[in-house]
């Protein structure tokens, strides 16, 4: 049994992997994350997916980093909920388009393991897309692994993150670390 897991970030990555392979599974990994923002960033956590790679032994899928695209079709959502939505939507269709092509007939994401999103939601539009391409979407709770996955990759040295990727979320992580500071301060 073959899966190809979706990757976010190198440090989301070992839960997820580590779960599967001890429920049979065969994993693939595949990064694709035209959502992140700048592409410094990219580059970061590029690089952090290849030596998580290395380290679990997983070989895994790098596909093109194509922003723009991905821009044009974000500016379609109504709001920043539909943005969440369609930025999702947009990782797990091409996730399991890439499936079918490389005859992988189930997939998941580590997105499942965030917790951060919303994993009802994420679970639910896997479903709708596994079903629509023949495929079927492994539905897990990776959380339960999350605190142990981020000790791992700090002993690892994987770059960590602290925004979810999007300019959006690259924006309210920097307004909430300024208003921390603002809070924080002394009164003069």
């Amino acid at each position: 049994m073959k899966a190809l897991l979706h990757i976010c970030c190198g440090p989301c990555a070992i839960g997820p992997v580590q779960a599967l392979r001890a429920e049979g599974w065969d994993v693939d990994g595949f990064f694709y994350n035209p959502n992140i923002h700048p592409y410094s960033e990219y580059k970061l956590r590029y690089q952090a997916v290849v030596e998580a790679g290395d380290r679990l032994g997983l070989s895994v899928l790098y596909h093109r980093y194509d922003f723009e695209v991905f821009l044009q079709r974000l500016a379609q959502a109504p709001d920043r909920a539909g943005q969440h939505r369609l930025c999702w939507r947009i990782r797990l269709e091409e996730t399991a388009r890439v499936a079918g092509q490389h005859r992988i007939e189930a997939f998941t994401t580590t997105l499942l393991a965030s917790p951060h999103q919303d994993i009802r939601a994420i679970a639910a539009l896997g479903e709708e897309i596994a079903a629509a391409q023949g495929l079927k979407f492994l539905e897990r709770d990776f959380r339960k692994g999350f605190a142990e996955a981020r000790r791992v990759s700090k002993e690892w040295q994987l770059y960590h993150q602290d925004y979810c990727g999007c300019l959006y979320s690259e924006k309210e992580s920097v307004e909430s670390r300024e208003a921390k500071r603002a809070r924080e301060a002394p009164d003069d």
